[in-house]
């Protein structure tokens, strides 16, 4: 049962490394993109740069929709509770003499 639980964390924290590398790449590729249409309107770079771009965003966009997926499809966390048997601890409001 741990796993099942794990796993979901696992794949949202490696979504997010991932995540953030795509971004990385997008905004690389569009300043080589914008940079070489200043340059080289037209030219097989600038096609080469758009071409990555356009696979960056759609890995990125992919990335974001499979993060909110599992975001959204997992449960609430629940409360921690005391452990069997050990009373749970009052709050220090509940110490303080009246």
């Amino acid at each position: 049962m741990r796993t099942d639980r794990r796993k979901p964390v696992k794949a949202v924290r490696q979504l997010r490394r991932i995540r953030s590398f795509y971004t990385g790449g997008f905004l690389l590729w569009a300043g080589s993109a914008a940079w070489t249409a200043s340059h080289a309107p037209g030219g097989r770079q600038m096609w080469a740069s758009l071409l990555l771009l356009g696979l960056f965003a759609g890995l990125l966009l992919t990335a974001c929709v499979l993060l909110r997926r599992i975001e959204a499809a997992a449960p609430a966390r629940a409360a921690r509770r005391a452990a069997p048997g050990k009373p749970a601890a009052r709050p220090a409001t509940a110490l303080a003499p009246e």
